[in-house]
């Protein structure tokens, strides 16, 4: 599809700007669907001694906390295509609060791993959140916006580590058991993601020139039928092999994102010997570089656009899961905590960079099928997700002997990013789209007017 009207620039403090409004309600409800996610990962010694959980029953909550994501992410995608990001953020934030408020309830490993698995359906805001940036930000600056909202949103996963442990303190401070305080403090994000789904539909629209109903009446895009339905636009997006090669470099970076989000906590609590506060305040930090290293890695694949054209945002995709592979290895190895943070930090700034490097390629795989690509590439963060979990379910294998062999799985899926090329007529016509856009920009992308 082509939509008009895009923004050449990101400007911060500018609300007036449907394209903004849209940007910044899109990271913050992804934001705050994470808190919805993981928020009981930093409460999980707590969890494991009132519910008696077992490490192999640990891991299968892991697994089930992305595994339902990978469906939901390849659905959300083609509903994106046909109802349009505001209704599909506004239905799938208001639904999903309804288990991240019921865990609670939870009294016995089945239900618990029962209600992880439906609070898993939240993560596929992320594809919402990479499609609705799509439709605003022209090609000059679309790597930097949708690596930005992004990364922005993925910083729920540091926040998350940190905060929740406080909001678990402060409950626990009116009085109540350790049992009921957990059950209590996951209601919290709940409430929040519903008044923020009502938020995003009051506040919010498809596209620059309208919601894609009214874009519909007007002629201005196709009906959501025929070549344009959304069967039609998954089949082409899964008969695309640099779709599929994007998948499984997806699940390299932001499957390990997740993974580490949810046993950074309880890795450094147990190897370490800390509170689980400070575990929590610890482990947040890796979640917290989303702050600006997603960010880079746009700006790095805008940057290696300017001269290198779609070729030049391959190879820096490359580039940053091969580091990132390499510092995942290091940081498996580091037996002083000062050390294990140090490089954890570093190997926290590739596999961030690496998203935001996958989503700048991402949305000149196929225009046409721009949610099906995106819901595909990623379910493949949560198909990674789901396997990296195997490694860290076994009582035999090591915490560290499992983060070993995913840096060396991370290695060999950065050379899948080598399979993703385009055809002389779409660089040379992205080329030109991307130098006409910079030109009406006239100066920074990024600024805060």
């Amino acid at each position: 599809m082509e939509i008009r009207n895009k923004a050449s620039r990101i400007r911060l403090l500018n609300w007036k700007m449907p394209q903004m409004r849209a940007f910044h309600f899109s990271w913050f409800a992804f934001h705050l669907c994470f808190f919805g996610w993981f928020g009981i990962a930093p409460l999980m010694a707590v969890v494991r001694d009132d519910l008696g959980l077992t490490k192999t029953q640990i891991g299968n909550t892991i697994i089930a906390s992305v595994a339902i994501t990978v469906i939901v992410r390849l659905a959300i995608g083609v509903l994106c295509d046909r109802i349009g990001p505001r209704r599909a953020y506004t239905w799938l934030l208001c639904l999903g609060s309804l288990p991240v408020m019921s865990i609670g309830l939870a009294d016995s490993f089945e239900t618990f791993l029962l209600a992880r698995l439906a609070i898993g359906a939240v993560g596929a805001s992320f594809v919402i959140t990479q499609y609705h940036t799509s439709m605003m930000f022209a090609p000059n600056v679309v790597g930097t916006a949708n690596a930005t909202s992004a990364g922005w949103g993925n910083l729920g996963g540091g926040t998350t580590q940190i905060v929740m442990p406080l909001v678990f303190s402060g409950i626990l401070m009116l009085g109540v058991s350790e049992a009921v305080g957990w059950r209590l403090a996951m209601v919290v994000p709940g409430v929040v993601m519903l008044l923020t789904g009502i938020a995003y539909y009051r506040f919010t629209q498809d596209a620059p020139d309208g919601n894609f109903d009214e874009l519909r009446e007007r002629g201005e895009l196709p009906p959501a039928s025929g070549e344009h339905g959304m069967g039609a636009s998954f089949k082409a997006a899964a008969g695309d092999v640099r779709v599929w090669a994007l998948f499984v470099v997806y699940a390299a970076c932001f499957g390990v994102e997740l993974t580490i989000n949810n046993i950074a906590a309880i890795y450094y609590f147990d190897n370490f010997d800390l509170s689980l506060a400070t575990a929590g305040m610890i482990a947040g930090l890796f979640g917290l570089m989303n702050l600006f290293a997603r960010t880079l890695g746009g700006v790095f694949s805008d940057l290696f656009a300017r001269q290198g054209g779609l070729k030049g945002r391959v190879r820096w995709l490359f580039m940053a899961m091969l580091c990132e592979g390499v510092a995942l290895m290091f940081f498996s190895q580091m037996q002083v905590l000062a050390l294990a943070i140090g490089i954890m930090l570093v190997f926290s700034l590739f596999v961030q960079m690496a998203e935001g490097a996958t989503f700048g390629v991402v949305p000149f795989i196929n225009k046409k099928a721009l949610g099906a690509v995106a819901g595909i590439v990623g379910a493949g963060g949560n198909a990674g997700a789901v396997a990296a979990g195997f490694l860290f379910r076994s009582e035999s294998l090591s915490y560290q002997q499992g983060l070993f062999y995913l840096g060396i799985a991370v290695i060999i899926a950065s050379l899948c990013a080598l399979v993703v090329r385009f055809s002389p007529e779409v660089e040379a016509e992205e080329q030109a789209a991307y130098h006409e856009a910079a030109s009406d920009a006239g100066e920074g992308a990024l600024s805060l007017r």
